[in-house]
């Protein structure tokens, strides 16, 4: 079956010679498709593979204290049998790593979690039959699966990161990018030339793999392209986005297959981000380790951020973020219309460490009591809150709920909020629905909330209005 891929309007339509995919979707599937990762708004992203057991140290010294240890390889410029002789004995998981993993998300409140089946380094953590540079070649084992069956069995939606680059394969040609990183970079194939086409034919049979042998996938997470290597001429972008659809119909994919304004980027950098997104490239943006000041209004978008500065485990970094600035990046997050993707980098073992095992709970206790102000909320109507964060969700009968949640107490106890409200307007606290006196007025409305917040870290008080809210212009 040969897909090919015809631009129809604002939608990119998919069509295949014979079965498979239905010849379009319209924006309203679209939105059906969609509509589950943009009510869940939290999810758990794992960065974990042979790099793992280096954990940030090659021969016996650190590489640094900070950034992305899953590419010590490129960092120490290894080759790819140096590296695997290293790696590989390090990385020994034990039975059961997986699920532990499920239960913390869960318990943090993650609707879904998104998990590296292959990073740049190449090693897959399925049983590929294309490769011999997999957990069932090298380990005997399906790491892949044992991490789906855990995430469904907790009732989790579950998806997958794949590096579409790849230091090990023996015909990616690193030489046709300037600016994808490789550990040989500016050294000649060790191998002779290089036929980068084999390299995308495997690519494609390997991620094939993936969406046809372990059942309903959710996510599928690109990383990553380059101005000068991207799309249908570096990856057959199109090709294998349509073959996915075609066993994963119901899939949300990001935009990583690309780089260009169209599909969502200015530039190289990780800030270099255009709000704009044509879903023929994706469905959705990725800011990665940064909140947009202002969101992205209109394009669907998921802020990855890792816990500490690294994405793959390191015994070296230290620099855990506190639980309130978690807390408070969901919360600013979610008030901005946008998903947090948050990274835990297990051990090689698979064990979590436990300053991530801390962070994730501390968001649970919160999100057990304040979730209905995160899960299926619309941005906020307020331009900023000097207080803090506002989300919203329609009710039944016309009215709106805004869900104010605030950062610094009013020291006088009461509760200023830019927004126009009529005696029907009512409030109260989110945990324990204690009611609270709201003041309406024709610019503002104030809420007595008392002189101690409840929360140190986020209170949510919810503020009942009729129909729109009616945001008070600011002052010139």
């Amino acid at each position: 079956m040969t897909p090919r891929l015809v631009a129809s309007g604002l939608f990119f339509v998919v069509l295949l010679t014979s079965g498979g995919l239905p010849a379009a979707e319209t924006p309203a599937q679209r939105d059906a498709r969609m509509q589950w990762w943009r009510e869940a708004r939290f999810g758990m992203f794992v960065h974990w593979g042979l790099y793992s057991g280096l954990a940030g140290t090659w021969e016996g010294k650190p590489v640094g204290t900070r950034g992305g240890m899953e590419w010590i390889q490129q960092r120490v410029k290894a080759d790819t049998d140096t590296y695997a002789k290293a790696a590989i004995p390090l990385f020994q998981p034990r039975v059961g790593f997986a699920r532990p993993w499920a239960q913390l998300a869960r318990q943090a409140g993650c609707r879904y979690v998104v998990f590296t089946s292959k990073h740049h380094e190449g090693f897959a953590l399925h049983d590929s039959k294309v490769s011999d540079y997999d957990a069932g070649s090298v380990l005997k084992r399906d790491l892949f699966k044992e991490i789906m069956d855990a995430c469904r069995a907790e009732g989790l939606r579950v998806g997958f990161y794949h590096s579409v680059i790849d230091w090990h394969h023996d015909q990616y040609a690193y030489e046709l990018s300037k600016q994808l990183p490789h550990p040989l970079k500016g050294r000649p194939y060790p191998n002779g030339q290089r036929d980068h086409a084999k390299y995308v034919k495997f690519l494609h049979a390997q991620v094939n793999e993936l969406v046809s042998n372990y059942g309903p996938v959710d996510i599928l997470w690109w990383d990553y392209s380059s101005q000068d290597f991207q799309g249908q001429e570096a990856w057959r972008a199109f090709d294998l986005m349509a073959q996915v659809r075609a066993k994963q119909p119901k899939i949300v994919m990001n935009n990583r297959l690309f780089r260009i304004p169209e599909a969502g980027f200015t530039g190289m950098g990780t800030a270099a981000i255009a709000s704009r997104l044509d879903p023929k490239y994706g469905d959705f943006i990725t800011p990665e380790q940064h909140i947009p000041a202002t969101g992205m209004p209109g394009v669907d978008w998921e802020t990855c951020m890792t816990m500490n500065t690294t994405w793959g485990y390191s015994e070296h970094d230290h620099d855990w973020k506190a639980n309130e600035m978690l807390i408070r990046n969901l919360i600013d997050i979610a008030s901005k219309g946008g998903n947090y993707l948050l990274n835990i980098g297990p051990k090689a073992d698979g064990s979590v460490p436990p300053e991530s095992v801390r962070g994730l709970q501390a968001i649970g206790a919160w999100m057990k009591t304040n979730g209905e102000s995160i899960y299926a909320t619309a941005a906020s109507p307020f331009q900023k809150l000097d207080w803090g964060r506002c989300t919203q969700k329609k009710l039944p009968g016309g009215k709106t709920r805004l869900y104010l949640h605030v950062f610094a107490w009013p020291a006088d106890g009461k509760l200023v909020v830019p927004l126009a409200t009529g005696p029907a307007a009512s409030a109260r606290l989110l945990a324990g629905g204690k009611p609270l006196v709201v003041t309406p007025g024709d610019n503002q409305t104030t809420i007595a909330v008392g002189a101690e917040a409840p929360d140190k870290i986020a209170t949510v008080i919810e503020l009942d209005v009729n129909g729109q809210p009616k945001v008070a212009k600011p002052a010139p």
